[in-house]
């Protein structure tokens, strides 16, 4: 598995982000509980994030029982435990070290924190089967009342299915407390996917992967800013079979055209949507016998609408050659509705994720998460490529 080529060293207690900085080295001298902006010690909740910044320049030593946890000048710490921990800062600048000694005191939270989605910001499916149906639209719904049932959908551990459609449609979920950066995988996306009783195809079945974003609420204003997201680089993101950047608009059909249907009894219509993209790629989506409502979301007015992000390779594949039996690979990791949901594959490390140009970031937790569909197939008569989520819940939160 492809990891973050900077080491940085997390433990099940804790986890540091830092910004770098350059600096001298030289002799050591001690100075306890002096160090203007390190205090002597330091409060904070769990899964919450501290901040201690000595706004100060020099070559910057973080640990913790002799263990080193940053070489930046500000540190960004979370716990999942109740613990207090004996910090020690280590400052090289003038031709002089200086070591600074503290605590941090972690504590539990006042209420109770659930491990599961608590809200959901944003809800925006692309064309699909099943798009108006889960949830289901209903005549004088506009975009506020489909997000109050997505809502309903997806908040809390009793929660159901909510379909994304096809290329690019997404859905924004955020936590009530910050799901840690820590050792190993963090959260768990939920979804419909399942894997067939092919022996020769082992892992693969109903897999409809999901690109995951997140984003860590650094300034505390309580919403996923543009410049908080980040992409999870999963096992396909390197490939040149990814598409970077990639966009699609589907055109609001008229409903009342006269359809035209296909050779298999499957396709009532297959000029039903129109969609081009940024590629020059254009063509319909077709409908289904299986779902006759419309696959545009009404509650938009919109004669189009527009998706842009990262475009996996094509993964379903006709198993049965001859059109019967469609299956959906599943890829190795980092997707959402990309393998069953007591598969190791379902669940996300936070150090996978990614800045724009493809660099590892380091963040020291996420609160929010954005999933969407990062496929853009057709599979025969099951339709088009279309990720589902069915809740989530921090890995770490017992």
């Amino acid at each position: 598995m492809k990891r973050n080529p900077i080491a940085v060293l997390k433990t099940i207690f804790l986890s540091a982000v830092l910004v770098g900085t350059a600096g001298c080295k030289s002799d050591s001298e001690e100075e306890s509980f002096s160090f203007n902006g390190l205090e002597e010690s330091y409060t904070v909740n769990r899964f919450r994030v501290l901040t201690i910044d000595p706004k100060t320049g020099g070559n910057f030593t973080w640990s913790i029982n002799d263990s080193l946890i940053s070489q930046n000048p500000q540190l960004e710490f979370i716990s999942p435990v109740v613990k207090e921990y004996p910090l020690t800062l280590k400052v090289e600048a003038g031709g002089t070290t200086k070591t600074y000694h503290s605590k941090i005191i972690v504590k539990k939270e006042a209420g109770t924190y659930s491990r599961y989605i608590s809200d959901v910001l944003d809800y925006r499916p692309a064309v699909g089967q099943f798009t108006n149906e889960m949830p289901e639209f209903q005549n004088g719904d506009s975009f506020s009342s489909m997000l109050q049932k997505a809502k309903a959908s997806l908040i809390g551990e009793s929660s159901s299915m909510l379909t994304l459609g096809g290329f690019g449609g997404s859905v924004v979920f955020g936590f009530d407390h910050t799901v840690p950066n820590m050792n190993g995988r963090d959260f768990k996306i939920l979804g419909n996917a399942f894997f067939g009783s092919d022996a020769s195809q082992p892992r693969s079945g109903s897999c409809e992967p999901g690109i995951i974003m997140v984003a860590y609420d650094r300034n505390k204003n309580g919403k996923p800013d543009p410049d908080e997201w980040y992409e999870i680089a999963g096992s396909e993101y390197f490939k040149n079979t990814t598409v970077k950047d990639y966009s699609i608009t589907y055109f609001k059909p008229d409903e009342n055209k006269v359809p035209v249907p296909g050779a298999d009894f499957w396709q009532t219509d297959t000029e039903y949507i129109k969609w081009q993209d940024n590629l020059g790629n254009s063509g319909f989506k077709s409908k289904i016998v299986f779902h006759t409502q419309s696959y545009y979301p009404l509650w938009l007015g919109d004669a189009s609408y527009t998706f842009t992000g990262t475009r996996l390779m094509n993964n379903y594949f006709d198993q049965s050659g001859t059109g019967s039996y469609w299956a959906g690979k599943s890829y190795d990791y980092g997707y959402a509705d990309n393998a069953p949901n007591n598969d190791e594959a379902s669940n996300i490390d936070i150090s996978w994720a990614v800045d724009k140009s493809g660099k590892y970031v380091k963040l020291p937790g996420v609160d929010f998460v954005k999933v969407y569909t990062g496929v853009n197939q057709e599979a025969g008569w099951v339709g088009e490529v279309s990720t589902e989520v069915a809740g989530a819940y921090d890995l770490h939160l017992n």
